[in-house]
């Protein structure tokens, strides 16, 4: 057995480690195996050799992340903690120290987990990256952010948002208004990302000056598109004939990221998902291709969030098993 203590320089540097939550605390125990005992500016593990290091090498981690300006969430906490526990070469001062956009009002986007720093690295240097993940995994939101962040670096010319225009539950041709207006709510959550990341008056100028296209993936047929940064959203709801299509419009200095739920595909009357299709087909070690996939840990929404998909995750594993 093994005892080990750290102390800080007082209290209230030693409770911001733990996300200002002394139970927090208690949680370095169960997830590592060790003893806790903390008071006033110290903390103190006891247990075997291994167990005690990484106890210890956790509370660094955090440590060098607050004393480099971070603001230790209960995310960072255990970001730091499941590091320690699989022994990863990442540090919680490198995730926090990526950081896309920001400036004047709006804060800047960063990743909040290991698998969303990856998403991020992988968009950088592949010229085609898929992001496979449920709802809240932050898929979308990263990529939009990553492509306006190559597009605001002159690193790309414009950046081109799509979305299958598939129905979840409704029918495209009963919404009011003409085309455009039915299109629309589509893609809205397109919107939405560039929004909350970049000033609306500057969004709109780009959408003006073509510097940024928002449109249905019908639209991406017959054409090439160089020079961009390609985002296809939804693309469980592509069919096979679309995600080849799309795969195919890249363009000289061009790289694109697809981003799909395969457990939440629209399509109707057995249609097979392109997503899953391109999942299996270009899966294999393609040059330039990879393939990031999203853990329910990656889910940054509310925390209910996360506890809904594993209760439909759960439920729709043992209907399978009834049908089979």
């Amino acid at each position: 057995m093994t005892r080990e203590k750290i102390d800080f320089e007082n209290a209230h540097f030693l409770l911001s480690l733990l996300a200002g939550e002394v139970s927090l605390a208690k949680k370095i125990g169960a997830m590592l195996g060790v003893r806790v005992v903390t008071r006033d500016s110290w903390i103190e593990f006891e247990g075997e050799d291994d167990a005690v290091q990484r106890a210890v090498a956790a509370m660094r981690d955090l440590e060098d992340a607050r004393r480099n300006g971070a603001e230790i969430s209960r995310q960072d906490f255990y970001f730091a903690i499941e590091t320690a526990l699989t022994g990863e070469a990442l540090t919680l001062t490198e995730l926090l120290g990526c950081q896309l956009l920001g400036g004047g009002r709006l804060p800047p986007v960063r990743p909040r987990t290991r698998n969303q720093l990856a998403y991020l690295k992988s968009i950088e240097d592949n010229d085609v990256v898929f992001g496979i993940g449920s709802a809240g995994t932050g898929k979308t939101y990263l990529a939009v952010a990553a492509a306006l962040s190559a597009l605001k670096q002159q690193k790309v010319k414009r950046l081109i948002l799509t979305r299958p225009a598939v129905e979840a539950g409704e029918v495209l041709g009963f919404l009011p208004g003409d085309l455009t207006e039915k299109i629309l709510p589509y893609l809205r959550p397109l919107y939405d990302a560039l929004y909350e990341m970049i000033e609306p008056d500057e969004v709109n100028k780009m959408i003006d000056q073509g510097k940024i296209e928002i449109a249905p993936l019908a639209y991406m047929r017959g054409r090439t598109l160089n020079h961009a940064a390609i985002i296809l959203d939804e693309g469980q709801n592509t069919t096979s004939e679309q995600m080849f299509m799309f795969l195919t419009r890249l363009g000289e200095g061009s790289r694109c990221t697809i981003t799909g739920d395969p457990s939440q595909v629209d399509l109707k009357g057995g249609v097979t998902s392109g997503l899953k299709e391109a999942m299996k087909i270009l899966s294999s070690g393609i040059e330039g291709v990879d393939f990031i996939e999203f853990e329910r840990r990656d889910v940054v929404r509310h925390p209910v969030v996360s506890s809904i998909i594993e209760a439909y995750d759960s439920n729709r594993g043992r209907k399978q098993l009834t049908d089979d």
